[in-house]
């Protein structure tokens, strides 16, 4: 299904409305040509709901904003034009749908309605890095039900993954959005810049635009944060958070515009999926097998409360037995890998729960998981058919088979298709050693295909 049906890059400069800006709007005139265009191309974007990401709503460190009152209200007054007012409606669904989402990931989220946002002391009026980019919107009588996001001050991996928490609510709601990324570049660009003059504003900037254009998600991901910190921006993190959204989807990034008469870089860029480009997806699958959710859903509640649940009993998992094996990698690392050659439990699905725990658990080349490590964990699960006899190594191939080796009481076992492991021969004396069998001893050789999910 369609999800994303747009994304850009709005930069939020009062100053770029007339009303605001007066004559000093034509210095940024190129920025509202190319904020006007994205607005176009939202309405004609089929969108039923506007997912938008400032930097300038209430803002926590180690958690993201969401806004759920039924209406956000806000003027431009205090940039001298009170007539320009907003209010728009919020689609609690889709925030509701996004909080659970983040919170399976292990992401916090703050809800804030009139009661929670008086006790936190935060005010609910829509901030000018939202409504800078509803302006342009409006102008284009668009009113889609809105959702507000603030990110929060999160290392950026947990951001990314936060936008993937949004994709999954809108996949399972079947919702379809514009997204509307509101990030202002480095504030050091000049010596008369909001921030002061760094010549790290110039390069900030440069090298993300950069990287936008070729779309190397996993460089902006890596970014020195020197740079970012050096920079004085306000939107690397917004843009965090639509990557994330973004995460699978075909990208081919088109900017619009791009200057800095006042000091600050105006980016505006459209980031629309769909057009010829490159897929990138970092840490997790967009979109899981039920064997991986399982396994997932069984290491997180483990983690987080000790608990073992319940294998799903309408699942067709609970209708099979089959060894298991369960891998966890972190940031393309091994993290942990448990599994049983023969069944062990009474079905599949109880054998997933059990390996996933104790891959996270009992490794024993690795501690236990943390609870700060599950967002970037990455999941497989082997199945495996049963193993048979064979002769020698010449019956083996390690890309399509996995090896057993066996004797007495010993047994050691290689998974099949693994990075490094390309000739049977090594398949055989990693799985020998990890038997403690000795090349010279008299040992049994065994071969096994695996169904491999992710």
């Amino acid at each position: 299904m369609e999800t994303v049906v747009h994304a850009g890059i709005y930069p939020h400069p009062a100053i770029v409305i007339p009303a605001v800006g007066g004559v000093e709007a034509k210095r940024v005139a190129r920025t509202a040509a190319a904020m006007n265009e994205l607005a176009g191309r939202v309405k004609e974007s089929g969108a039923d709901v506007l997912v938008l990401i400032t930097p300038h709503g209430p803002m926590f460190r180690d958690a993201v904003a969401l806004l759920v009152e039924e209406q956000l209200t806000g003027s431009l007054a205090q940039f001298g034009a009170p007539e320009i007012k907003f209010a728009w409606r919020i689609e609690k669904s889709v925030l509701q749908a996004v909080e659970l989402e983040a919170v399976r990931l292990g992401i916090d989220c703050v809800s804030l309605d009139k009661r929670r946002s008086a006790a936190y002391g935060v005010d609910l009026s829509l901030d000018h890095g939202a409504m800078v980019p509803l302006y342009f919107l409006q102008q284009q009588d668009i009113a889609l039900p809105l959702v507000h996001i603030t990110f929060g001050l999160l290392p950026p991996k947990q951001l990314y993954s936060f936008g993937k928490a949004v994709r999954w609510a809108l996949l399972r709601l079947k919702r379809k959005a514009a997204v509307v990324c509101s990030a202002d570049f480095s504030h050091r660009l000049t010596k008369d810049a909001p921030a002061g003059f760094s010549p790290a504003g110039k390069l900030f900037d440069r090298k993300l635009i950069q990287l936008l254009e070729k779309y190397d998600v996993e460089a902006i991901l890596n970014l020195d944060q020197q740079l970012v910190e050096e920079a004085g921006e306000c939107g690397y993190r917004s843009l965090l958070i639509t990557l994330g959204i973004l995460d699978g989807e075909t990208v081919e990034p088109e900017i619009l515009s791009y200057e800095g008469p006042f000091g600050v870089g105006y980016l505006v860029a459209d980031l629309t999926p769909g057009r010829k480009g490159k897929v990138q997806s970092f840490f997790m699958q967009q979109e899981e097998s039920e064997y991986v959710q399982l396994a997932r859903q069984a290491l997180e509640t483990y983690v987080r409360s000790k608990k073992i649940i319940d294998p799903p009993l309408t699942s067709p998992l609970c209708r099979q037995r089959a060894g298991t094996f369960v891998s966890l990698h972190l940031n393309g690392e091994l993290r942990g890998c448990i599994g049983t050659i023969e069944p062990q439990q009474e079905n599949l699905a109880a054998e997933i729960i059990e390996n996933a725990i104790a891959a996270g658990f009992y490794d024993p080349r690795f501690p236990p998981v943390s609870e700060e490590e599950l967002p970037d964990l990455v999941y497989s699960v082997d199945v495996l058919e049963t193993p048979e006899a064979v002769s020698s190594s010449t019956e083996l191939d390690p890309q399509q088979f996995g090896v057993i080796v066996e004797k007495g009481q010993r047994r050691g076992l290689l998974l099949p298709n693994l990075a490094g492991v390309e000739t049977a021969e090594a398949q055989i004396k990693i799985a020998l050693q990890k038997a403690g069998i000795a090349p010279e001893e008299d040992y049994k050789l065994y071969r096994f295909r695996v169904q491999r999910y992710h």
